[in-house]
């Protein structure tokens, strides 16, 4: 077979594939043949090559062609593979280059946020932030983000052992108010910190969610309060909630 006809040969099986993939009960053959306008034998052939692979399975009741276990081995492969901070940090930069501000990616251990990568931006910023620090989750944005979309049990746990202690005098420390607070950054998608941690910085932070659709991470934009004022916020809302869901995408999470 010449490299044209392989090549050909090639995107027909992905088009079957595709084909198959969006339907629960399969196809046969005469169905693929006729959304694909080619001929039987030709369908037949790259089924039968695809079924010999492991690839597409046929039911031999109803003899139709269905997605075989194949491509749970190799998502599975896929998915052990995928690191975190490689997959954010092309969305980081470009959040780094559009504010000049100070980015954050962290993750959740034991009832604190770890910081695993940190973008300084352009703006000098003073901040107690550094990769391998942690943070209190009650009081940053990024812990809030994340916090929001934890088991309730663990949250009241999370609660009950590290307590609400007052960083600043904007610090929510009401368990009911704080509550509230969570619920709010579920409806809306982002969390807040409005000098909460740290007096003169302004937070604003999107949960990041794996293959299983748990929370895996979250990540922020940080910076004056001058400069991170309610308009600006409220500007980058939209812009962060997009940015968690493309990260959100590369990490294996399908919102359906």
């Amino acid at each position: 077979m010449d490299r044209e006809n392989m090549v050909k040969s090639v995107s027909r099986a992905l088009d079957i594939i595709m084909l198959v993939s969006r339907k629960k009960v399969g196809l046969g053959v005469t169905e693929i043949a006729n959304q694909m306008d080619i001929n039987k034998s030709s369908v037949y052939r790259i089924l039968s090559t695809l079924v010999q692979y492991g690839y597409i399975e046929q039911d031999k009741d109803t003899e139709r062609y269905k997605l075989g276990y194949k491509f749970l081995e190799v998502s599975s492969r896929l998915l052990e593979s995928i690191d975190l901070r490689t997959e954010a940090k092309p969305f980081l930069q470009e959040l780094e280059k559009e504010t000049n501000e100070v980015i954050h990616l962290v993750v959740y251990d034991q009832g604190e946020v770890v910081y695993i990568e940190k973008l300084d931006g352009n703006e000098a910023l003073r901040m107690h932030s550094k990769v391998g620090k942690r943070a209190p989750m009650h009081c940053t944005s990024v812990g809030k983000a994340i916090l929001a979309h934890l088991p309730s049990a663990l949250v009241q746990d999370i609660i009950e052992r590290k307590g609400l202690p007052s960083h600043t005098d904007k610090t929510i420390t009401d368990k009911d108010v704080f509550l509230e607070e969570l619920a709010e950054v579920r409806s809306k998608g982002f969390a807040l910190d409005l000098q909460e941690n740290e007096y003169g910085i302004t937070c604003i932070a999107v949960p990041l969610f794996d293959h299983l659709g748990k929370v895996a991470a979250a990540v922020s934009i940080s910076g004056p309060s001058i400069r991170m004022t309610e308009e600006r916020l409220k500007q980058l809302q939209p812009r962060m909630i997009e940015i968690g869901k493309q990260i959100s995408a590369r990490l294996g999470f399908r919102n359906t």
